[in-house]
């Protein structure tokens, strides 16, 4: 098997199963894990896959640009911010996130809520600006271009001030073996940060990050309450959140 045909295999395998166990792979294919490793350490550099250890998951289109990020399922993102929005009571303070998903969050809002929003992301602020009774704070920070969202150790050091009763976070992957996932670290660092000075996090996750890993781990699933998903994911998706006592919310 030439090596563009092994490696259109792999990535066949990848679409069929939902991930690669590289020491299975190496027997099907008769051939040595150093080489089946090789494949997916070049699989990975062309964007193609994630590696995982022992083997690879899919990569999520959500590391793409924000701008390519807005044309990706759309319904799906407009559901869930929907629902999300529908769980903000007046009186609260709430964390929202940067992204495509949280930004739907925000035009979903009821135009009588009272509450306080804090976000470290612009886009997610402006869209807040016709709201009267909603108190908007933004953190600072060192501006991340991929999620136009603020990093780095002011924007930390903000968030150590905040208590929030909800945190409505954004990632690009949710796998239930390899945890909630970003691919950017300092923006893992941030979401880790506003996880914790929250009561309560509830993970916004449209169809394409599930099953699907980035390269930076965010928080693991203990740390979560649940996850916002699209109304038609089917059961066996979530079935292994469930398991873990997550709570489903369906959009």
């Amino acid at each position: 098997m030439l090596t563009s045909q092994r490696k259109q295999h792999i990535l066949d395998v990848l679409k069929r199963d939902g991930q690669i166990i590289a020491k299975n792979l190496s027997s099907e294919l008769d051939l040595s894990e150093d080489t089946i490793r090789r494949d997916l350490r070049e699989l990975a550099q062309e964007g193609l896959l994630q590696r995982v250890h022992g083997g690879a998951l899919p990569v999520s289109p959500a590391t793409a640009s924000f701008a390519r990020r807005e044309d990706i399922l759309i319904e799906s993102k407009v559901a869930i911010g929907r629902a999300a929005a529908n769980l903000i009571k007046d009186g609260q303070v709430v964390i929202l996130d940067g992204g495509t998903t949280a930004m739907q969050v925000a035009r979903h809002l009821p135009r009588g809520l009272q509450a306080t929003i804090i976000t470290h992301s612009a886009r997610t602020a402006i869209e807040l600006v016709d709201h009267p009774g909603v108190e908007v704070i933004l953190i600072g920070g060192r501006m991340f271009k991929h999620s136009i969202v603020s990093v780095g150790a002011a924007a930390i050091e903000a968030i150590s001030h905040i208590r929030a009763d909800l945190f409505l976070m954004g990632v690009t992957g949710v796998h239930p073996t390899e945890g909630l996932s970003t691919g950017d670290l300092e923006e893992a660092y941030m979401k880790q940060a506003l996880c914790r000075r929250a009561a309560e996090t509830l993970v916004l996750a449209s169809r394409e990050k599930l099953g699907a890993a980035s390269r930076y781990v965010v928080t693991p699933f203990s740390e979560i309450s649940g996850l916002i998903v699209e109304g038609a994911t089917p059961d066996e998706v979530v079935l292994p959140y469930l398991e873990m006592g997550l709570s489903i919310i369906r959009a």
